[in-house]
Parts: C-alpha cells; sequence; structure tokens
C-alpha cells in the first residue's frame, strides 16, 4: 500500500458556508480560499511521488490545535497527552472537506475516490494539520 503524509502549517481551519450575492450567486468565503491555497500549496511542496489517482484512495486527517494561554500546567500537560480533547471550533466535519476540496484534482481526479475517512482533532505544542492518504486495494 502507498501512502502520502504532508503537513499544512497553522491552526486548523474549516470549510465556510457558501455565501451569496443579492443576486443570488453563490460564492466560497475569501478564508476558506485562502486555506484551500495553503493546503494545496503544502502538497505540491510536499507530494513528491505521488501522482493524480485513479482509484479509491484512503485518509486520515489529525488536526493539531493550538493549547490556550489560559491553560494551567497540569490542565496543558493533560492536553498535550490527549486526556483532553478539543472541542473547539473548527468542526471535524468541516476540516475534513476543507481538505478533500483543495485536494480534488491533485491527489485524486474527484473526492467520489476517497471510500474511507477519518479525522481526529487533537491539541499539539504546533498548531497543524496532518493530511495521510493511502491506495485501498
Amino acid at each position: 500500500m502507498r501512502s502520502k503524509t504532508i503537513v499544512i502549517q497553522g491552526k486548523p481551519q474549516g470549510k465556510g458556508r457558501p455565501r451569496f450575492t443579492r443576486n443570488g450567486h453563490c460564492y466560497t468565503p475569501e478564508n476558506t480560499r485562502r486555506y484551500e491555497e495553503q493546503i494545496r500549496a503544502a502538497w505540491m511542496e510536499q507530494s513528491d511521488g505521488w501522482t493524480v489517482r485513479e482509484g479509491p484512495v484512503g485518509i486520515i486527517v489529525m488536526a493539531y490545535f493550538p493549547v490556550p494561554v489560559s491553560a494551567n500546567k497540569t490542565r496543558r500537560t493533560e492536553m498535550l497527552t490527549g486526556r483532553i480533547l478539543p472541542t473547539v471550533k473548527a468542526d471535524a466535519d468541516n476540516i475534513l472537506k476543507a481538505v478533500l476540496d483543495a485536494l480534488n484534482g491533485y491527489a485524486w481526479n474527484d473526492d467520489k475516490q476517497i471510500v474511507s475517512a477519518s479525522i481526529q482533532k487533537l491539541y499539539g505544542a504546533d498548531p497543524r494539520v496532518e493530511v495521510i492518504l493511502h491506495d485501498v486495494r
């Protein structure tokens, strides 16, 4: 099984809801577009050897959130060891959607090829999103 891991530095973000103009035209919010561009840039830089897939693909997303500055030493340790997990925004499904939409056409032809997906939200000293892609056969 071939796999590839990429890391997107910075606080995890979710896919924003589509917005509508007064004329009824739909558009993606600017923050979401910038974040998806950041994901694609990380992919282009780190994807060496991975070609656009034709078959089934699996994805694992690990979203590491910053520990709040207000956390005391004990609580900070519990957060960094996974005893306390983040129940903060962004929603897990929206983080996954941002990654899937950003890599559509880059890591696979169409996100209908994603046959297994997993996402986990954690605290980390270094806020980031780790994306692990693997062939499913």
